[in-house]
């Protein structure tokens, strides 16, 4: 078994940016030599999110739209109370979302669905330059 490990920086504009990370993610198994294994996506922090969906315009449009009901701004959390940042309906959005994701690769390529897409989800009230992960384990033959 080998393990690679690389660190993407990435500037978002803040609640509702989606990107995706499909190319990152084939860069990085390519460049890995990996052909069998398994990758992890990480997001640190709390108020961002690592899933998978089908990349076009209508779900770019209805996830946010999602969010915005499952966890409304606006509204007092005793998040912003103890901090005064107003984001705590981004943080609510992280821990449903979770900052990681587990997935197998094979012949150095994603074993994604045929319209799936991995993506980042920046919740937060405002533009931040973030970190997305990537660690494979695996083998090279």
């Amino acid at each position: 078994m080998t393990c690679f490990h690389r660190t993407i920086n990435l500037n978002t504009k803040g609640f509702p940016d989606i990107i995706s990370l499909d190319e990152h993610i084939i860069k990085f198994l390519g460049e890995s030599g990996l052909k069998e294994g398994l990758l992890t996506v990480f997001v640190p922090g709390s108020t961002a999110g690592i899933t998978t969906i089908e990349y076009e315009p209508g779900l770019l449009q209805d996830l946010p739209e999602l969010c915005r009901r499952l966890a409304p701004s606006g509204v007092p959390y005793h998040h912003d109370a103890a901090w005064q940042d107003g984001n705590g309906y981004a943080h609510i959005l992280a821990a449903l979302f979770k900052p990681s994701l587990s997935i197998p690769f094979g012949n150095g390529k994603p074993l994604l669905g045929t319209w799936q897409q991995v993506v980042l989800m920046d919740f937060d009230n405002r533009p931040r330059r973030r970190q997305v992960i990537l660690q494979s384990l695996g083998l090279k033959e």
